[in-house]
């Protein structure tokens, strides 16, 4: 069985199991929402995060999709309380940023921006602060992504100021780090630099403040060396940006394919550009193995980017790794 098979597998077996059904009373008209239905949602959307943690956005979106059609047909169609009501928008805010996340991994922007706009109405109708942290901190990190550093800056600001009555470190300490990078993109290197290091400080803080919410427990030690290893491949720094990226490699735990990948991939550009290319060569071969597993767009995007710079150097093992890489994004092209 290839990847695509078995992720669609993962995906029909994870829909039967955690999405519900819609209730109908005895006259065949959809019925009331209750608790255990929201924890079903509930459920289903966190099925959704751990697939996408293992396989990136590219095979999860469309169930997403769907799963966030059904939270809105159910608000649409059933009786609830006002109670149950607030709970069921908020899932629908928390599904379509969710959508979001998954249209950006697979590196559709437009597409990305639109749902986050819906999670950012559900948010504001909701007035829900802790939605709202998440839509801004999400759309700070795309506009750096797209080349609007100044606009992931005030995005990352806006969530920083809104993150601080919560109390909780890591949460801050995610949202520095999306200062961080911004700034990064601005040549203000200094500020950066301070902020990552806040961001340093605030995680070693983290057992003492108010947990993170959910969603932001992914951030810890490998995500700070990624971002400190992006600092200085954005400054030039490659050979000190290297230990970084092998650090953030070794800390990142293996749930977490997708940006596995990813780091693996970014370790072999800052060797390269250190190079090493021996290394470079060996981590880019190496990383076909998880790219079997995964489905995303930026990821293939960093795989093209390490090809083009491997394709460069007269060197056998480095065109052994470019002949490799490009196999893959032309399979990846055919599929």
């Amino acid at each position: 069985m290839d990847r695509r098979a078995f992720v669609a597998d993962s995906l029909s077996v994870a829909a039967a199991a955690k999405l519900p059904p819609t209730p109908r009373n005895s006259a065949g008209q959809q019925g009331s929402i209750g608790t255990v239905h929201l924890l079903e949602l509930a459920e289903g959307l966190r099925s959704l995060y751990h697939l996408d943690d293992a396989y990136g956005g590219g095979d999860v979106r469309s169930l997403a999709v769907r799963h966030l059609r059904r939270v809105h047909r159910i608000i649409n169609t059933s009786s609830y309380p006002d109670t149950v009501g607030r709970q069921l928008q908020l899932l629908a805010g928390e599904t379509a940023e969710h959508c979001a996340w998954l249209f950006y991994d697979a590196d559709d922007q437009d597409t990305a921006r639109r749902y986050w706009g819906e999670a950012l109405t559900k948010a504001t109708m909701l007035r829900d602060p802790s939605l709202e942290i998440l839509v801004l901190a999400s759309l700070s990190m795309q506009a750096s992504h797209e080349g609007r550093p100044r606009d992931g800056y005030d995005l990352a600001r806006a969530a920083q100021e809104r993150a601080k009555p919560f109390g909780s470190p890591v949460l801050q300490s995610l949202i520095a780090v999306r200062e961080a990078r911004a700034l990064s993109l601005m040549r203000d290197d200094k500020t950066a630099g301070q902020r990552l290091a806040e961001s340093m400080r605030l995680i070693e803080r983290g057992s003492h403040g108010r947990p993170a919410p959910e969603w932001a427990a992914f951030h810890g030690q490998a995500e700070l060396d990624y971002a400190q290893g992006l600092l200085y491949s954005e400054t030039g720094h490659h050979h000190a940006a290297v230990g970084f990226l092998r650090a953030a490699l070794a800390h990142q735990d293996r749930i977490y394919g997708r940006n596995r990948a990813l780091y693996r991939l970014t370790l072999s550009r800052g060797l390269a550009k250190s190079d090493e290319v021996d290394e470079s060569a060996a981590q880019a071969v190496e990383s076909l193995d998880h790219l079997a597993e995964v489905e995303s767009g930026r990821v293939l995007r960093r795989v093209k980017e390490v090809a083009g710079i491997l394709g460069t150097v007269d060197a056998a093992c480095a065109r052994d790794a470019t002949d490799q890489l490009s196999e893959y994004v032309h399979a990846r092209g055919a599929a």
